[in-house]
């Protein structure tokens, strides 16, 4: 019964992407509950920012070790591989798992022991016992790689035969795992049980996949060989590797930055970037994953053609679909933020500076989404060099955005005055972590122009006039839903009790569904 329904397989990227879309909303509502429990039972204070901060050295091991080999190495090489025998490509994984397991172990436990050492320099803002409750979260976290790694590099060989269901139902049980942890280990073990509950979420994520990668073929092995394949796949993670290093680093030094600001600062950056990020994985994170082992077909069959085709039509889909969700985040971002957060201990200025984070975030949401599936292609035809040049000179200059925001919004100039007038945030007190949601903004979007340009140099013509023609008239559409939830939101505010959560509900939902049905119209009557 399980390997009945969880070992179909998906044949269309369409096929994959809804399957994958799917899971990933069930997903993203149990990352919200996730979210409404922590702000509910912590509120956007020393909790959760220790929370937070204790997840960047292990989110950095498993990005940068495991993540970068799944999307540059293991699905192009295991691709090919087990086009010409199965049997020696299972034999390949086998001894790739080994040789990253012990990898991983050797890395957490060395880490493990320098942990105080690395927050001093991550989180320089903590001290006393807000620091040493940090190191303790931090060091249970570092059993999350391990099991999150491996998992990880399952759910790539999984999409390789093409079985999305399952790899999508993986975070579902991961949320799982975490909520489990608020709701059930926090009561019995404190702030710990947050750390816990990590870890139980990679343990589901990892268990639910293992059945079916055996359905399929595969035989555990207890070698550990460096051979060719996996001497190619270590050389074609490494640049990828960089990237995601450097990612990572950017999320370090936007943790450190925040440690010195007011307290919740982190967490209030966190809880935004969490929501901004829902729709990218919906959309363009489900249609990227889904397209890329095709697009990585069409380049080993030599099909450039077919490639781009298909490249093409998936930069349009993300489009149609994430243009007008970040207008509707911004329009309705209070009312987003207030239904989601604003309970038990998350004030009244957490949610205002949280809302404004987002609204922020929202006018980058579309070159986040883009610059995926950009990446994806590059590392379909096997150039995993020019994404991970572009995401350091990204970082590089994030890095100084954000200082010099931070500067300039700690004190009264016309800059600060503009945007926090722009934000409704005026009168709130502590509010130059703004800058920080603004610094990522406007380098996701410098990085999306570096990734086009580079694009086009690699493969030439991508279908840039039939892109530019449907993103005109999605604008358009995307205009006239933004008049429609404005007006509408106007209209509902007169009709509903705005003091209540029933009444905010009421007002974002009506506006958010007049908007997408105007949208959806205007879009038909401008094809």
């Amino acid at each position: 019964m399980y390997s009945n329904i969880f070992n179909k397989k998906s044949n269309t990227i369409s096929s994959a992407a809804y399957i994958i879309m799917g899971a990933s909303f069930l997903s993203s509502i149990l990352a919200l509950f996730r979210d409404r429990l922590l702000a509910n039972s912590f509120g956007a204070g020393n909790e959760l920012d220790i929370y937070y901060a204790a997840f960047r050295i292990p989110d950095f091991i498993a990005m940068v070790m495991i993540m970068g080999a799944i999307s540059a190495a293991i699905i192009p090489i295991f691709s090919s591989k087990v086009s010409k025998n199965k049997e020696e490509a299972f034999k390949f994984l086998a001894n790739l798992i080994n040789v990253f397991l012990f990898s991983l172990i050797v890395v957490s436990i060395i880490l493990t022991i320098f942990v105080p050492q690395l927050l001093s320099l991550i989180v320089p803002g903590f001290s006393g016992e807000k620091k040493e409750a940090t190191i303790l979260l931090t060091r249970i976290m570092f059993l999350s790689p391990i099991l999150l790694g491996i998992s990880n590099v399952i759910s790539g060989v999984l999409r390789v035969f093409k079985r999305f269901l399952i790899t999508s139902i993986a975070p579902i049980l991961y949320n799982v795992g975490i909520i489990t942890g608020i709701l059930v280990f926090v009561p019995r073990f404190g702030i710990s049980g947050l750390a816990w509950g990590v870890v139980f979420g990679g343990f589901l994520h990892l268990l639910v996949q293992i059945p079916i990668l055996f359905k399929l073929g595969y035989i555990p092995r207890f070698s550990l060989k460096i051979d060719k394949s996996v001497i190619k796949t270590i050389k074609l993670t490494i640049p990828r590797a960089i990237g995601l290093a450097a990612g990572q680093i950017n999320l370090i030094v936007i943790t450190a930055i925040g440690s010195t600001l007011a307290t919740g600062s982190i967490a209030i950056f966190s809880l935004a970037n969490n929501l901004q990020s829902i729709p990218i994985t919906l959309v363009a994170v489900s249609l990227s994953t889904a397209a890329f082992p095709f697009l990585s077909l069409h380049f080993a069959r030599q099909e450039k053609k077919k490639m781009i085709d298909e490249f093409s039509r998936t930069f349009i889909k993300i489009l149609f679909f994430i243009i007008p969700i970040s207008a509707l985040v911004f329009l309705l971002r209070a009312q987003i933020t207030r239904v989601i957060l604003g309970t038990g201990q998350f004030g009244w200025v957490d949610t205002q500076l949280t809302a404004a984070s987002l609204g922020v975030f929202s006018f980058a949401i579309f070159a986040y989404g883009l610059s995926m599936l950009i990446s994806k292609t590059f590392y379909a035809i096997s150039n995993t060099v020019i994404p991970a040049f572009i995401t350091l000179v990204t970082v590089a200059f994030n890095i100084v955005l954000s200082y010099t925001f931070i500067w300039l919004l700690s004190f009264t100039n016309f800059f600060s005055l503009a945007l926090f007038q722009f934000l409704d945030i005026s009168k709130v007190g502590e509010n130059s972590v703004i800058g920080l949601p603004l610094a990522l903004a406007i380098s996701g979007i410098f990085q999306l122009v570096l990734l086009l340009v580079f694009l086009y140099k690699e493969i030439g013509d991508f279908g840039f006039k039939k892109i530019i023609h449907a993103f005109r008239e999605i604008i358009v559409a995307t205009i006239f839903l933004g008049a429609a939830i404005y007006f509408s939101a106007y209209l509902m505010a007169g009709l509903v009790d705005m003091t209540t959560f029933i009444g905010i509900f009421l007002q974002g939902l009506v506006s958010g569904i007049a908007g997408l049905i105007v949208y959806l119209l205007m879009i038909r009557i401008l094809k």
